[in-house]
């Protein structure tokens, strides 16, 4: 019988996942659409949840930003992280409330308050996923935004992989030159002493190895135009002539903002509890 591959939790896959994270590899809807549609799009989820405190309205919010995660095809690593934290934060809030005496009106702030966060992190999941460095860089440059700011995006994008697979080379070289431990200990603490030690003395060499690829990935950057591209009309305009805003990114914006006040119209008409201030 043939063998079925299946991804496993390991280096490389946590290094693949991130890859595909940035890249935007795994399409989606939002992968498709113009990026300064998709900047607008998550601006809106960005600012929305702060201008209420009704819990219907929120939850609505946070039900559309995780509609767009999923047909964003955001990747099992970066959903999976967010979920910890989300517990993880919910957890905490709700215990410190409680070791501190709250009441309802303590515990409907703290939901409040994970809704809304919860609301910006899917939005930002959903928007940044489906961007790759070169949409991200021109729609940040279409909108007249600094230079720098451009370069520093698309440059930190480029230097993820370098930095990912120096880091695994040196971890592994490490490991390569270190005896096998005669005995690991209960529950494997000294194995556990040992990967924390590897990792620490792995992070200066790999800055070390990155200072020096940092020169040749800025001069192909600046071979490719990029500075000029920013600064410079004809340069600007020749870069930004594939960016298109077409129907379908309208009909997106408009469907958005529909949701949006039809999020706000079902918290005044169902609330599901006193507004928690």
């Amino acid at each position: 019988m043939a063998r079925k591959q299946r991804d496993v939790m390991s280096v490389e896959w946590v290094k693949l996942e991130l890859l595909r994270t940035a890249y935007a590899t795994r399409g989606g809807l939002l992968s498709r659409r113009d990026p300064r549609i998709v900047l607008g799009w998550y601006l809106v989820f960005a600012v929305v949840p702060w201008l209420t405190h009704n819990i219907t309205t929120l939850a609505v919010l946070f039900g559309l930003t995780a509609v767009a995660v999923l047909v964003s095809r955001v990747g099992p690593l970066i959903l999976g992280l967010f979920v910890i934290g989300l517990v993880l934060e919910s957890t905490y809030l709700l215990l410190l409330a409680w070791l501190f005496d709250g009441d309802i009106t303590t515990v409907l702030s703290l939901v409040t308050l994970t809704l809304k966060l919860g609301t910006i992190s899917l939005a930002s999941m959903a928007a940044f996923v489906s961007l790759d460095p070169e949409k991200l860089s021109d729609a940040l440059i279409s909108l007249r935004a600094p230079a720098l700011l451009s370069f520093g995006v698309s440059y930190g994008y480029r230097m993820l992989p370098i930095l990912m697979t120096e880091f695994h080379t040196i971890v592994n070289g490490f490991r390569l030159r270190s005896a096998p431990l005669e005995r690991r200990g209960i529950l494997g603490w000294r194995a556990v002493v040992r990967l924390s030690t590897t990792l620490v003395q792995a992070f200066y060499p790999m800055m070390l190895n990155t200072a020096k690829r940092t020169r040749t990935t800025v001069e192909a950057l600046e071979t490719r135009g990029f500075t000029f591209a920013g600064e410079s009309r004809l340069g600007r305009d020749l870069r930004l002539a594939y960016l298109r805003v077409g129907a379908a990114d309208v009909v997106l914006l408009v469907v958005t903002l529909v949701l949006v006040a039809a999020a706000f119209v079902t918290g005044a008409q169902v609330p599901l509890f006193a507004q928690a201030r």
